[in-house]
């Protein structure tokens, strides 16, 4: 969904490519599973609405409501026949960034509207324009792009299909709702989870699973993820430590809205995380990423995308 989301690993690389690997290797196993239903922890408080009553949990398992989940997440991240164009802002280490949006056949383009908070400069706009018209003139570099995006949706979802097996599942005592889940609407549910110690993870991606524990609301009428909190709460070695080894204490926060049509998307994720790539150097990573402007899009090719982002003005302050 997010271009911030890729799965490279360069065969060689210098003491200073290692740091960079680090965010190219989380995301098969945090960042692509944050909005896959994959982090998952309520950090040491709990968000009870002020004088709301306790909420008695439902009787069937807690882990059928895992598994729906986990299937109605999938289709958040296929998505088939459903397009839409929005605003993506992160902040990170390279600063904050605006960019508009579009969905495709072919996979998301997007356009660099902001930085810091201003519009881009002419040079910076002309900048941008010359990047996305040598996108549309070179479709073999695309479609390379294309290629990356969904080996790592891949992995994503095969983490995701992983998760209600991988996790012992519990109802929160009191099922604490969230302050902004006003009264009159339906109550959530809210599940508690951590490692099964009997499970196995089957590939390096997934040994993260077994240092994360956590909490998440779900909205019970349609069975979607509204809110997660989650925690590395003990050390993780991926690889035998060798790729990685990630320091305990990272912490990710998700919220994920309806944009109407049944399609649901991450609208805020706040993540922060230390680890150590290939034996080199432990690097921090802290970013917070949100979505909004949700609007439908017709389906079209990823050069159509690219013109209409071309012939939108930059927003004016």
């Amino acid at each position: 969904m997010r271009e911030t989301i890729s799965s490279k690993a360069r065969s060689r690389k210098s003491p200073g490519d290692s740091a960079r690997f680090v965010p190219q290797f989380l995301p098969a196993t945090i960042r692509l599973a944050t909005p896959m239903f994959l982090l998952l922890l309520a950090l040491t408080h709990t968000h009870d609405a002020e004088g709301q009553a306790a909420i008695s949990a439902p009787t069937e398992s807690a882990k059928t409501w895992a598994v729906d989940c986990a299937k109605n997440e999938e289709q958040l991240i296929e998505h088939p026949g459903s397009y839409l164009r929005y605003k993506l802002r992160q902040v990170d280490q390279k600063g904050d960034q605006l960019r508009d949006q579009i969905e495709t056949q072919q996979g998301t383009v997007a356009r660099l509207i902001e930085r810091d908070g201003h519009p881009l400069t002419r040079e910076q706009d002309s900048a941008e324009r010359a990047r996305l018209n040598a996108v549309i003139s070179s479709p073999d570099d695309f479609a390379r792009h294309v290629r990356r995006e969904e080996e790592s949706r891949k992995n994503g979802l095969n983490l995701l299909r992983l998760i209600p097996d991988a996790m012992l599942w519990s109802y929160a005592p009191g099922q604490p709702q969230l302050q902004q889940h006003g009264p009159g609407v339906p109550p959530l549910i809210v599940l508690d989870f951590k490692p099964d110690p009997k499970w196995s993870p089957p590939n390096l991606q997934s040994e993260l699973l077994t240092g994360l524990e956590g909490r998440l609301w779900i909205d019970a009428a349609t069975h979607r993820i509204v809110h997660l909190e989650a925690t590395i709460f003990r050390s993780v070695n991926v690889g035998w430590g060798v790729l990685a080894h990630v320091y305990p204490g990272g912490t990710v926060t998700l919220d994920q809205t309806a944009t109407g049509n049944e399609r649901w998307i991450v609208h805020h994720v706040a993540e922060q995380f230390t680890v150590r790539a290939l034996l080199v150097k432990s690097v921090r990573e802290q970013a917070t990423t949100d979505t909004s402007d949700y609007q439908k899009v017709t389906a079209m090719s990823y050069q159509q995308a690219i013109k209409l982002l071309l012939d939108t003005p930059l927003p004016q302050r």
